[in-house]
């Protein structure tokens, strides 16, 4: 611990000394420009620090420069140490004087042995001052006791087909799921997905390449042809889709080498959305041609009608079809045989007139509801 501290205090100086140095040669270098009235542009200088994850210089870094600050075109390869750095007696810091103002692109190239390289570039502005930027490198070490984590799992729920009976607690209609699957990272991420089904077995891992801010989907045909069920949507299905990103294989590509130094608060690399949708209806809703029948009833020998509703006018809307054939008066008696319980031989002995018969347009009620789940990551080693 006392020795750490002691190398913190030892960083703290030499930035300070490095801070005061630029500091001075700003001072002395502007006023050498207006005693001499150079007509070339002004300059200054760039620093560039190097540390480790536990506040250390680090030596034998490579940077590159973009433009290069001399020439103010290309790109200025310059490395710790080297005849470019003006600071080169010191690890850990390049200096680099006569730095013409502009803005300026710092890319860390190369690490030492043994040292994880600072991916992120960094932009400097050189106008009226020197400028400094400062990178970290982790070591490997560091990393490997730090992040355990292999796995990320995302687990979304799917209900797919129809349910004809009162035998479970799904009642009776037609479900439906839609799985949604976004990449809100700046790089490509390979996912692993399979299906888990209730009280059966597990499908094979399918490969999906997600490149960054793109999206793809899951939906109950495909989870029907992968559990070889066809396009069977009489049957219901339940179970689960594991959504899996395993982090060794994102290290395929250079872009997210940083991954390996993930944390919990950061592995919801995904953004998963599991959309519902269930009709209780034996088909989804759409218009219907309806008849709509005026009649009397004139006579009633059953005694099971109501007399108030004897010889007045009443009518009825009943569903009808395209070129069907049907006895009107023979539709309106099996209602009434429903609405008042009658028998076959109680509709005998009731006469009816068909006064007027219209055709109209309606639509089935829509029984119909959705929900959306977002689903949380779970990390595993």
């Amino acid at each position: 611990m006392n020795e750490k501290m002691n190398q913190r205090k030892k960083v703290s100086f030499v930035l300070a000394i490095c801070t005061i140095g630029l500091v001075s040669y700003f001072l002395l270098n502007f006023q050498s420009h207006n005693e001499q009235n150079f007509a070339f542009a002004q300059s200054s200088s760039i620093a560039i620090i190097t540390i480790t994850n536990d506040d250390g210089l680090l030596s034998g870094m490579e940077y590159s420069i973009t433009p290069d600050p001399f020439k103010m075109t290309g790109t200025l390869s310059v490395k710790d140490n080297s005849s470019l750095d003006s600071e080169r007696e010191i690890d850990g810091i390049i200096v680099i004087s006569g730095a013409k103002y502009g803005n300026y692109v710092i890319k860390q190239t190369k690490a030492p042995s043994g040292y994880i390289l600072d991916k992120i570039s960094k932009t400097v502005e050189v106008e009226n001052s020197s400028t400094s930027v400062t990178f970290t490198n982790n070591s490997e070490s560091s990393l490997a006791e730090k992040s355990s984590i292999q796995n990320i799992t995302y687990t979304a729920k799917f209900v797919c087909g129809s349910v004809f009976g009162d035998e479970g607690p799904l009642r009776h209609g037609h479900y439906d799921t839609d799985i949604s699957m976004f990449n809100k990272q700046n790089f490509p991420i390979k996912i692993l997905w399979n299906v888990v089904v209730n009280d059966g077995t597990s499908s094979n891992a399918i490969i999906k390449n997600l490149d960054s801010e793109t999206s793809t989907g899951i939906v109950c045909k495909q989870l029907r042809e992968l559990l070889d069920l066809g396009n069977n949507n009489e049957k219901i299905v339940e179970g689960f889709v594991i959504i899996r990103i395993q982090l060794d294989s994102i290290l395929e590509t250079a872009e997210s080498k940083v991954l390996r130094n993930i944390s919990e608060n950061e592995i919801n690399l995904l953004d998963v959305q599991v959309f519902y949708t269930a009709n209780a209806l034996p088909t989804l809703p759409h218009e219907v041609i309806v008849d709509k029948i005026s009649f009397y009833i004139i006579q009633d020998e059953s005694g099971k009608i109501p007399k108030e509703v004897i010889r007045k006018p009443l009518d009825v809307s009943i569903p009808s079809q395209l070129n069907e054939i049907s006895n009107t008066e023979s539709r309106i008696k099996d209602i009434l045989a429903e609405k008042y319980d009658l028998s076959g031989t109680d509709l005998e002995k009731i006469v009816l007139r068909i006064k007027d018969v219209s055709i109209g347009v309606g639509s089935l009620i829509d029984d119909h509801a959705i929900s959306l789940h977002v689903v949380k990551p779970h990390a595993s080693s």
